[in-house]
């Protein structure tokens, strides 16, 4: 290490009041450990920097945040917040010169209010301990991103993580009402409220969701809670011939005005992986629709569903059993494993208009030919939310697939989308946020950043 990461690293090693190994009580809070280091390099998008980090502080409350925050401030050592590192757009990967800042060990639920039905958490509470942890008062944080057994509830927050069940229940700023932060000068703020209702002052909790890690550090978050789903549910599970019919039986449901709980779509190329995978065979086909209704009216709006289905192509079962849909959910989850066994992966995250899905779905497959890759697609079609999968062989990403990811979010912008509904920008798309955002739009969101974090330590390079 050079003279002055060794100075740097004593600086921290004093404010967090750690012995010269950089444990605290015989718990381990800086680390230097190069297999650590080489962990952090890279998120679940398959990304890694080119070089390890010069450190790890594995904060155990908010003023081992607040301290690390100061010297790394004062310092001009940027700072890469990191959770689970379930991340798919390389929004906590840490590279030469930064230092990682873990909340995974911040993972107490502080409270659960049944009356007021809140939770007051950690940001590094997993977002399935803390439902397992609401069962027992018939309570539910409703978020539901794929990675929900193993990614936390600050990782949620920072990326506004939404998931299979959003259309109907809301992405993570639906469920968030206040939040503690720590800003990038050591500060504590208490954003937000307990309360259901209030509007005093600009709405900065909101601001912070989605904001990955770039304007302060999540060090507790108060989310709402529901109760849990009640009464019967019913899926749907509907072969297609080409997959833009499936995309069009989903959008003609929802203008429909019947509101499934998840409504997702698989392509031929996922299903074909699937099928690998588990050992099934439910490849053969163009696409899969696959609809569940929950609570009182569910059998009713199954019922409509199904000719609607079937009168676009669908060849459509339904089933009333819970265990059949938990069943074929778990077939959909598997998903993202089936396609890491193809090879690698850069699994993309755009979101259209719900009345394009067709359209965008018949481009993802023009581009897919045109270009020469292989893209495998899943949506929440609930809300147009798309996930083409590029899959190729090594480890660098051809310059084809750029080049094909690149009329794929030109495409999705051209249909009123959004390069992103939930993955965040990370590092994957800060080439493309400009052309979404506006130049105006672009340096107003610059300015805010430099409000927040003058000195530019906050997950720098990431988003803009």
């Amino acid at each position: 290490m050079t003279t002055a990461v060794l100075s740097h690293l004593s600086q921290l090693r004093s404010a967090l009041r750690l012995d010269a190994d950089g444990a605290a009580g015989g718990l381990q809070v800086l680390s230097t450990d190069p297999a650590e280091l080489e962990i952090v390099r890279a998120d679940k998008s398959g990304h890694a920097s080119s070089a390890a980090p010069i450190g790890i502080v594995h904060a155990r409350s908010i003023d081992d945040v607040q301290a690390t925050l100061r010297v790394a401030n004062a310092l001009g050592i940027p700072v890469v917040t990191r959770g689970a590192g379930t991340g798919l757009a390389g929004g906590a990967i840490a590279g030469a010169g930064e230092l990682v800042l873990s909340t995974l060990r911040m993972n107490r639920v502080l409270e659960i209010s049944v009356d007021d039905e809140l939770a007051v958490v950690e940001p590094g509470v997993l977002n399935g301990d803390l439902n397992a942890q609401l069962v027992p008062h018939g309570l539910w944080f409703a978020p539901d991103p794929a990675s929900r057994a193993i990614s936390t509830i600050g990782g949620n927050i920072a990326t506004n993580a939404g998931g299979l069940l959003c259309a109907k229940y809301g992405v993570t700023r639906e469920a968030v009402l206040g939040l503690k932060i720590v800003t990038a000068a050591g500060d504590l703020l208490s954003l937000g409220h307990r309360t259901v209702k209030g509007v005093t002052g600009f709405d900065l909790t909101a601001l912070l969701i989605g904001s990955e890690g770039t304007l302060g550090v999540i060090v507790e978050a108060t989310v709402k809670l529901r109760p849990l789903p009640a009464g019967p549910v019913a899926t749907i599970g509907a072969y297609f011939e080409t997959v833009e019919q499936a995309a069009r039986a989903s959008a003609v449901i929802t203008a429909s005005r019947l509101k499934p709980a998840i409504m997702e779509i698989l392509d031929a190329r996922a299903l074909d992986a699937i099928d690998a995978y588990l050992g099934l065979a439910l490849g053969g086909r163009g696409a899969y629709l696959l609809v569940q209704f929950d609570g009182l009216g569910a059998p009713q709006e199954a019922d409509q569903a199904v000719p609607i289905i079937r009168s676009l192509g669908g060849d459509a079962t339904l089933s009333r059993d819970p265990e059949e849909g938990e069943r074929l959910f778990a077939i959909r989850r598997s998903f993202h494993p089936a396609m890491e066994r193809q090879g690698t992966v850069l699994i993309e995250d755009v979101s259209v208009p719900r009345s394009r899905l067709p359209a965008m779905f018949a481009a993802v497959t023009d581009i897919e030919r045109r270009f020469d890759v292989t893209i495998a697609t899943v949506a929440h079609a609930g809300d147009g939310n798309l996930h083409p999968n590029f899959v190729f062989p090594g480890s660098e990403v051809p310059p084809k697939v750029w080049e094909a990811a690149d009329e794929l979010f030109r495409t999705c912008l051209r249909l009123g989308g959004t390069l992103t509904g939930e993955h965040g920008v990370g590092l994957l798309k800060r080439r493309w946020l400009r052309e979404e955002l506006g130049d105006v739009q672009f340096e107003l969101q610059h300015k805010i950043k430099r409000l927040f974090d003058p000195n530019d330590i906050l997950n720098p390079g990431k988003v803009f």
